[in-house]
């Protein structure tokens, strides 16, 4: 069952390779968007994930707006873009996947060298840019990916982009269930797992289904990039039930006696 879901997977890849590629340059820019939210739609169906939205998403038509969302899979991508195609901040590593790296080009990925501290900058820069185009862009801001059982703390330079372009910050919780409704791990990718592995992981797994919320946006202005990182984290921490991050003494989202 799993080698016919695999070949209809490769299909679908080829398919969106050749629709990048030839169809991306002649469309118009709602056009393209309406392209990625479809092939979106079908990737999730093919491995037979059911995409559950809950909350408030914006209208399709909507922009200048930065998403932030816990990251627990390469798969959390496709639920955004399944809802509502954003521009996604990646790690540069995603670059040199074979056909997804590519394909994450041509829908306009921004890509950060997360080895290289000052690469942020420009990553920032750059997702201001879009930002102030009018476009919608995603950041996963813990930088590093978990089985859905904890939050990290935010790296709340990334969140500087969203106070500087005068953007709504638009906090998302994403979560994998079986069907029973009990937490998943099977679409985790973590630790040194492959991508390889990862992906046939999946599509041994019957069924999963994938939450994502949208919460309330939080108006960026007047507040800084801390501020807005622990308001982000409280809100997707409390939706999911899990534990805020602690950050370090004296900063929002830690008590001042916290244990180091």
């Amino acid at each position: 069952m799993w080698l016919f879901r695999l070949a209809r997977l490769l299909l679908h890849l080829l398919a969106g390779v050749m629709k990048a590629a030839f169809l991306f340059p002649l469309v118009t820019s709602a056009r393209r968007i309406d392209l990625i939210r479809t092939w979106s739609l079908r990737l999730l169906a093919i491995l037979k994930i059911k995409l559950d939205i809950k909350g408030s998403p914006p209208e399709i038509s909507a922009g200048n707006i930065l998403f932030v969302a816990n990251h627990i899979s390469w798969l959390d991508i496709y639920l955004f873009d399944a809802v509502r195609p954003v521009r996604f901040v990646s790690k540069a590593e995603v670059r040199g996947w074979p056909v997804i790296g590519w394909l994450a080009v041509k829908v306009g990925t921004i890509f950060i060298e997360r080895a290289r501290r000052h690469d942020t900058a420009r990553a920032n820069q750059a997702v201001h840019d879009a930002l102030k185009a009018g476009d919608c862009v995603a950041v996963f801001p813990e930088g590093t990916t978990s089985d859905g059982s904890r939050l990290r703390p935010f790296h709340a330079s990334l969140l500087q982009p969203a106070i500087d372009s005068g953007a709504r910050l638009w906090p998302a919780a994403i979560r994998y269930l079986n069907q029973d409704s009990s937490p998943s791990v099977a679409s985790a990718y973590i630790d040194e797992m492959s991508f390889a592995d990862s992906l046939f992981r999946i599509l041994k797994t019957p069924q999963l289904v994938a939450e994502i919320t949208y919460l309330e946006p939080l108006p960026a202005q007047g507040r800084s990039r801390r501020e807005l990182a622990a308001l982000a984290e409280n809100a997707i921490a409390s939706w999911l039930n899990l534990a805020a991050p602690c950050r370090k003494p004296g900063k929002p989202a830690c008590p001042p006696d916290a244990p180091q």
